[in-house]
């Protein structure tokens, strides 16, 4: 799986961007599906995740209690994409903004996801 992130960008606090991953591969509604982020100096940290939608219930969805409330993750297995919908951000909100993959359910820990996207920067300006 080839993952590409875009979407990124300066923003106000108070702003809004909508970060966009596209996946490679005809199994894509079978991975999990995440984004994570790291800020200059600090370890990467979960954000949010949407895991395999085969079920009949489709994706269970999770999100870190900091962007609870303020961000949005969801999943077009049509188009194999990925989208975090970000609002009311905030300049702790800054970093470099990861999607990625996992075989497996979803987990905050970073060592479960298979694939990696590129990164995509996000700047929050107070």
């Amino acid at each position: 799986v080839q993952l590409q992130a875009s979407g990124g960008g300066l923003v106000q606090a108070g702003g809004s961007l909508r970060l966009s991953c596209a996946a490679s591969g005809r199994t894509f509604q079978s991975y999990t599906m995440g984004w994570f982020r790291q800020a200059p100096g600090k370890e990467r940290e979960f954000v949010a995740a949407i895991s395999l939608a085969i079920s009949w219930n489709g994706g269970r969805i999770y999100y870190a209690d900091s962007v609870k409330g303020r961000f949005t993750i969801s999943r077009d297995n049509a188009k194999n994409t990925v989208a975090l919908q970000m609002n009311s951000l905030k300049p702790e909100d800054t970093a470099v903004y990861y999607c990625t993959a996992a075989r497996t359910g979803a987990s905050s820990n970073p060592k479960q996801y298979n694939y990696w996207g590129q990164g995509t920067l996000v700047t929050v300006s107070s």
